[in-house]
């Protein structure tokens, strides 16, 4: 695959090994220290969100193939996860040849990573794979990302053309395994800490002291952000107590909650401070269009309903 031509994708990369070269790994989910895990994704996400997206990608990587019982990533590698899925997805594994060919839409980290866990269609269902990235048949598309926010990570497709691929588990087993669901609230994690950089100019702010409305805002982020805090640590204990369940309804709830609070964040703080940090502090604005972007890969009214209709099926789901 030929390297991005960004002048932001080189900062990027080095910045990403660099977090990875001080934590070259994170405490799998569900052995005992996950909110550790967390802890450590949110502070790299309040730091920069273009990086924590790379590096929870390669984190995430790890924690597959330790579910999968597949060979670890090798020393200095930087890994992706490309899962997406949808009418752009034309992917499919042929298991006779051990290659992959079609479209892979929202790559994110492509041209910066040496290896990718893909999913792929094939005849048995769907199935993972583990690729080098280097491979001839590889063609990074023409990014396509229009947005200001996240817009140092390129997150486009890429055409793949009879590249060699490894089968990681099963057919179904990546989506089976009760950690798919495991990591994706550690996309929460990252979503956390972002809010919770983005609300520290507010907590620092003099204006709280003297201004009735600004305290209010700060009080109604506290209440947002310490209630969110509370079902995240509640959440990583119930992983570490029981990792065979996948807890989704659990999941889902935590990332409804966290992309609730960061828009409650990122409101309350406008509010309360104005444009000046949004158009004066960059790295404050950086994380504001970050974040506004990066909650997206919620998804939404969507997940409402089907926490709605687990709910529905539970007895006394509210019970202190």
């Amino acid at each position: 695959m030929d390297r991005l031509s960004d002048h932001a994708a080189p900062a990027l990369e080095a910045d990403a090994r660099e977090v990875l070269a001080r934590q070259p790994s994170l405490p799998l989910p569900g052995r005992g220290h996950t909110l550790e895990r967390w802890r450590a994704l949110a502070g790299i996400a309040g730091h920069d969100l273009c990086v924590a997206k790379v590096v929870e990608a390669h984190y995430d990587a790890q924690a597959i193939l330790a579910d999968l019982h597949a060979a670890p990533l090798p020393p200095d590698a930087l890994a992706a996860v490309w899962a997406a899925e949808g009418p752009q997805a034309t992917l499919h594994f042929d298991p006779a040849t051990g290659t992959v060919s079609g479209t892979k839409p929202w790559c994110s980290g492509a041209g910066l990573v040496d290896e990718a866990l893909v999913t792929a269609r094939s005849d048995d269902g769907a199935q993972l794979l583990r690729i080098r990235v280097d491979a001839p048949g590889i063609l990074l598309q023409p990014q396509t990302w229009h947005a200001t926010g996240m817009s140092r990570i390129p997150s486009g497709s890429v055409q793949f053309t009879g590249v060699p691929a490894i089968a990681v588990g099963k057919p179904g087993g990546y989506l089976a395994r009760p950690g798919f669901w495991h990591g994706g609230a550690g996309i929460a994690a990252c979503w956390y800490g972002a809010a919770a950089a983005l609300a520290a100019p507010l907590q620092r702010s003099p204006r709280v002291a003297g201004d009735g409305q600004t305290a209010a805002l700060l009080g109604q982020v506290d209440m947002a952000l310490q209630a969110t805090a509370a079902l995240i640590r509640e959440l990583a204990a119930w992983i570490d107590a029981m990792p065979s369940q996948p807890h989704q309804s659990d999941v889902i709830r935590v990332r409804s909650v966290v992309e609730r609070s960061c828009t409650q964040v990122l409101d309350a703080v406008g509010r309360a401070l104005g444009p000046a940090p949004m158009c004066l502090d960059a790295a404050h604005a950086r994380r504001w269009s970050d974040l506004t972007v990066f909650i997206r890969q919620s998804h939404a009214d969507r997940d409402w309903a089907e926490l709605g209709r687990a709910v529905q099926t539970q007895e006394g789901p509210w019970t202190l």
